[in-house]
């Protein structure tokens, strides 16, 4: 059976651009990696609250772990260091229009670290491995970045601060709430991520047979 000329051209397009962008020169990497820090920082104010926790519900999951996905190991990591770094230099771009280092230590500041970590995380295994790239496998990463990195440390942080007394209050308010949330906006994240990212190797992996 003749696969539709259309597939084809979409297969070369995305397989085309990760070349592209594994090929770019390093102040193509600096500009790219700024603009998802900004893009970071303009999904930090789509925010909502849920009661009772002072962790509120952002848009910043999607601007991480796209600069992974698109930017690679190195510099999805890099992105949102730099979004983290510039935050805590003043500018107002973390969640609710805030900014600087006491904001850093705050309630979200294993949060904010977390999606650093992320990043990195993701950027590593779609850049390493091909199989990390389908859906399911993808599905599965993001879902451990977003819940055993992101909120592992950020519920490491606000049980190191002592706000909580007990580890069950401290799920209740750092996690439940957020479980359904983000589990759809993983789900959503792993469906764009699996269909912009090429199946066969463009770089140096190490799952190639």
């Amino acid at each position: 059976m003749e696969i539709p000329m259309y597939v084809n051209k979409y297969k070369y397009a995305r397989y085309a651009f990760f070349k592209w962008r594994y090929q770019l020169e390093f102040y193509n990497k600096v500009i790219l990696a700024v603009s998802f820090a900004c893009l970071t920082g303009l999904l930090a104010q789509v925010r909502f609250y849920l009661p009772g926790s002072p962790i509120p519900l952002t848009g910043q999951t999607f601007a991480v772990v796209l600069s992974a996905v698109v930017l690679g190991k190195w510099w999805g990591g890099i992105s949102q260091s730099i979004y983290l770094g510039v935050g805590i230099a003043g500018v107002p771009w973390f969640a609710g229009m805030n900014g600087g280092f006491a904001y850093l230590i705050g309630p979200t500041c294993g949060y904010l670290i977390g999606f650093v970590l992320a990043a990195f995380f993701l950027g590593y295994c779609v850049d390493t491995y091909v199989r990390s790239r389908k859906y399911w496998t993808m599905f599965a990463l993001m879902f451990f970045a977003n819940f055993g990195i992101v909120f592992g440390l950020g519920l490491s942080w606000l049980y190191f601060t002592g706000a909580f007394t007990d580890i069950w209050s401290l799920l209740l308010i750092g996690l439940v709430p957020f479980i359904i949330g983000d589990t759809i906006k993983v789900a959503v994240a792993s469906g764009i991520a699996s269909s912009i990212t090429p199946k066969q190797a463009y770089g140096k992996e190490v799952d190639v047979n």
